[in-house]
């Protein structure tokens, strides 16, 4: 009896392997036919998560638009791509379009601009963004406009730009590089983690009005990434986080970059990173996993470790323990000057 069960159960399991594994290549298969010959709009390309993304995705075969404050980094990257040859699909040369994300002024003549590169926009990824470190007593308003309008209002204000297109078409796909901070209040990250719960409000209810369009939107929530974010936090005061000997204060750039215009030059001396920043993941892994998000069409994904995840959890199941875990952590890392 058991040798029977057991000739009847193994062809069994290994049949279920198999639509398993014919299910992962379709799966694959999908998501590579999805990306390659798109046309595909990243924004803040030339560093970072930007950066990898870049690579990842020409190398998937996308037609890309890089966007970034930098002229010369773009072009830079732009060469670095066309010559690259580690990839086995067909590619094509990226275009750039140089404007400054937190000028309203300048959103309407970007999305024209990236337009105009492909005739269309079938992705678009907003991934541009600034990072904080203060206390909330010790920052202006004007330093949370400005995170706010960097990280909230500059890829709203893009997306609805580029959104007449993509209706018409009855085709698109608006990623949001949202942050764990979205999910959940750390402290002295105020601002940012006030713009990323917008982030996240925002493209949730962009998703349910533009379903009936067939219009894709996906959030993605990356826990701690080893990038410069963190050196180019502003502070409190509205200098540069990573800079110890040098200010960068936000009135020192008194105009903005519209495209065309060449950006600023910044200059950092001992500059210093976040120890959260400098454990993360790689930003190479991190862009796989956006490709993998946006080739499969997720709606939304936490890129975090166990710890981040199991926190935004706690912050809806147990909100009376999370609260003074954080206050704990608040304490640790900086005692109150102002109690």
């Amino acid at each position: 009896m058991d040798f029977l069960t057991s000739t009847a159960i193994l062809p069994l399991l290994f049949g279920c392997v198999g639509v398993f594994s014919l299910l992962k290549l379709l799966q694959w298969l999908r998501m590579k036919a999805y990306i390659r010959d798109a046309v595909v709009v990243i924004t803040g390309a030339t560093s970072g998560l930007g950066r990898e993304c870049a690579r990842v995705f020409y190398a998937a075969g996308a037609k890309l638009v890089l966007c970034g404050r930098n002229a010369k980094a773009l072009e830079e990257l732009t060469e670095e791509l066309a010559a690259s040859q580690a990839t086995k699909v067909q590619t094509h040369r990226p275009c750039s379009v140089t404007f400054d994300l937190s000028d309203p002024g300048c959103i309407v003549g970007a999305a024209t601009e990236i337009l105009r590169c492909f005739g269309h926009v079938d992705v678009l990824i907003n991934n541009a963004g600034v990072g904080y470190r203060g206390a909330i007593v010790d920052t202006s308003t004007d330093v949370d406009r400005r995170v706010m309008e960097i990280n909230y209002f500059g890829p709203v204000a893009l997306t609805k730009a580029l959104l007449p297109s993509m209706v018409r078409r009855r085709q698109g796909h608006v990623v949001a590089i949202s942050s764990i901070q979205g999910r959940i209040g750390i402290p002295f990250r105020s601002a940012y983690a006030a713009s990323k719960h917008a982030t996240q409000a925002f493209f949730d209810c962009l998703r349910a009005e533009l379903e009936q369009c067939d219009i894709e939107v996906t959030v993605i929530s990356p826990g701690y990434i080893h990038t410069n974010l963190s050196l180019n936090a502003v502070t409190a005061s509205g200098s540069r986080y990573g800079a110890s000997n040098q200010s960068f204060l936000l009135a020192a750039h008194p105009r903005h970059l519209c495209p065309g215009e060449r950006g600023p030059v910044f200059l950092s001396l001992h500059s210093v990173t976040d120890k959260t920043t400098a454990e993360g993941r790689s930003p190479v892994e991190v862009a796989q996993d956006v490709l993998a998000a946006v080739g499969k069409r997720k709606k939304d994904v936490v890129l975090a470790g166990l710890a981040p995840s199991l926190a935004v959890y706690l912050r809806a199941l147990a909100p009376s323990l999370f609260f003074r875990l954080m206050a704990a952590r608040a304490r640790k890392e900086q005692k109150p000057k102002h109690c």
